[in-house]
């Protein structure tokens, strides 16, 4: 009689004993090299010309057939159950823990091998261990959860045998002290023959081996190493690697987090080196000192770990951006001191001016006192919040500059334009500080765990999170380019038929320059932030902050500094201080040598 033996824990099928004589032409696919695997309670039976599968005694199809061709087609269920006793799924459990923990504990398997060798054998190990623990909990799907741990690994299995009967239902398990969340749904995947499980494994010093020098996407200049146990996660019987919604992974630290380090969450991803850590599809959540949660889009026998990498900040950069931000709040606060205090130039131009210089004084103010409050976290939250809302504001207010200088524009070859600007001037307050309200408000109710990073409390950049303040921007200064050149466009047909001196036009040119060299300065600056990549990262960073930090002195450069009402005004006030401090001075000088003062006499 023939059969096949599965080793749990190893996965590799043994040769058959025996052969039957087949003829020449005929291939036998059930012996090696060949050996087709069937699954579990199965074998494989040899025909003239093809080959097939069938249950073992004892053991029949879900469908009734008699024959399937491939493990996939396996739904072989014990007739009989007194042939599966209660202990049966967790003896099976616990010989893979055992086997697992005697390859580990060979060293020759590891210290001989290269680094490509490793990564293999690693590979085939985790796939091999992830199939026999599926294995061990559908042959016993009457016992829902199984467990089994040794000094070497943890490993939990559940199985689904309703098919999700209850909606949002939600799989927990736990190995060590190390968790997984995991919809149901994702588990069935649309199983619907027969039950389906789902293991969690978490091993304790695997980590040692496959460690942080198999991960490729960190730079050279930084120290990374493992701070979590290497866990692994599958679901069968069907093997898919993607999920219809994200997985949640719970990681203790092994050593505690200190403050400064970044964490990344990545998963162990065969390739055709054996095997390397990636960040692809695993999302960072949330850490602190003792614990990380990771989301992922996919699950294989890939496992998925934390690791942490220490970025020194630049001391130059930082001496950079506080100096600028200091120059640009003092340059913000002489703007709208003169704005609110100059009459002769006081207008909408000057209100919208105003109002972007205010935005700005106060989203550099709190960027210089909280962005590195990361404690407590909900402060922190609240802190990116308010960043997010006045970044947004400060380019609204700048998109209103933009709409109203095409109206000023618009003015010069239309009669009758003042309903138009009473419009506007019922409607920049509401826009101005409506608009990012509605964004933040959205964002917020959408992710509010991606406000606050563990390292700046600022917009997350997982699940693209950080366009919901990039994509506004990008937006508006699109928008303003738009106005720009349809503002180029009147003015260039307008001085062709008038006097370019006239008044109205020269005014408007003026204003146009400064509109577009703010929108250059204050928006298109955003875009070196994307562009601190590759080989050009540094110089890209340190002019990005070089132009960003100093955005409150351009601002009063342009509309303070280069106006010639201001510099008048200047001049008003500068004669009336130095008239005040001389006017007591006289009256001194005054009293002392007033008509009935006697001068001294030498003795």
């Amino acid at each position: 009689m023939r059969g096949s033996s599965l080793l749990p824990g190893l996965c590799f099928l043994l040769s058959l004993p025996g052969a039957v004589a087949q003829k020449a032409k005929d291939i036998n696919e059930c012996e090696p090299p060949f050996s087709v695997y069937c699954g579990l309670n199965a074998e494989c039976q040899n025909v003239e010309g093809s080959f097939h599968c069938h249950c073992v005694s004892g053991y029949s199809l879900l469908s009734g057939d008699t024959e399937f061709k491939n493990s996939n087609e396996n739904t072989c269920q014990d007739t009989t159950s007194s042939k599966t006793p209660p202990i049966k799924g967790k003896k099976m459990l616990q010989q893979v823990v055992d086997n697992f923990e005697s390859l580990v504990t060979s060293k020759t398997l590891w210290e001989k091998g290269e680094k490509r060798e490793v990564a293999s054998a690693t590979t085939s190990i985790l796939r091999n261990v992830e199939t026999s623990a599926l294995e061990s909990a559908l042959k016993a799907p009457d016992q829902k959860v199984l467990k089994a741990h040794n000094s070497a690994m943890a490993v939990e299995t559940q199985v689904v045998t309703d098919n999700c009967l209850e909606e949002r239902k939600i799989i927990s398990l736990q190995a060590q002290r190390n968790s997984m969340d995991i919809h149901c749904n994702a588990v069935v995947q649309g199983n619907t023959q027969g039950p389906s499980a789902v293991a969690f494994i978490s091993y304790v010093s695997l980590g040692n081996i496959i460690n942080a020098t198999f991960f490729e996407e960190m730079n050279e200049s930084d120290r990374v190493y493992l701070n979590s146990q290497v866990v692994s996660a599958a679901i069968g019987p069907k093997r898919n690697t993607s999920l219809p919604k994200t997985v949640t992974l719970s990681f203790q630290h092994t050593k505690m987090k200190p403050s400064g380090k970044k964490a990344f969450c990545v998963y162990w991803k065969s390739s055709q080196e054996g095997g390397r850590w990636s960040t692809d599809g695993c999302f960072l959540i949330h850490v602190n000192e003792s614990h990380t949660i990771c989301n992922s889009t996919h699950l294989s026998s890939f496992a998925v770990l934390m690791a942490f990498t220490s970025q020194e900040e630049d001391p130059v950069l930082t001496v950079i951006t506080y100096v600028g931000l200091g120059l640009s709040l003092l340059c913000l606060l002489l703007a709208a001191l003169t704005f609110l205090l100059c009459k002769a130039i006081q207008n909408m131009s000057t209100s919208l001016h105003l109002q972007l210089s205010l935005c700005l004084f106060l989203a550099h103010l709190l960027f210089l006192v909280g962005i590195d409050q990361t404690k407590p976290q909900v402060l922190c939250a609240i802190i990116a919040g308010a960043l997010h809302y006045l970044y947004l504001a400060a380019f609204t207010w700048m998109l209103l500059e933009g709409l109203h200088l095409f109206l000023t524009a618009r003015n010069l070859t239309v009669v009758n334009y003042s309903s138009v600007n009473k419009l506007m001037r019922k409607l920049m307050f509401p826009v101005g500080y409506g608009v990012p309200a509605v964004i933040v408000a959205i964002s917020a109710a959408s992710r509010p765990h991606l406000y606050g990073t563990p390292e700046r409390c600022w917009l997350h950049l997982d699940q693209g999170f950080i366009w919901g303040f990039l994509g506004p921007v990008c937006a508006i200064v699109c928008v303003n380019l738009v106005f720009f050149i349809l503002v180029l466009w009147i003015l260039k047909r307008k001085i062709s038929s008038l006097n370019s001196e006239v008044s109205t036009i020269q005014n408007t040119k003026m204003l146009t320059f400064k509109a577009t060299a703010q929108l250059f300065i204050l928006g298109c600056t955003w875009c070196l932030g994307i562009l601190q990549v590759g080989p050009a990262a540094q110089f890209m960073t340190y002019l990005f902050t070089i132009i960003n930090s100093l955005q409150g002195v351009f601002v009063f450069l342009v509309y303070c500094l280069l106006s010639q009402q201001v510099w008048k005004q200047y001049q008003t006030w500068f004669r009336e201080i130095v008239k005040s401090k001389s006017e007591p001075e006289t009256y001194t000088l005054s009293s002392k040598f007033g008509p009935d003062s006697k001068p001294s006499q030498d003795k």
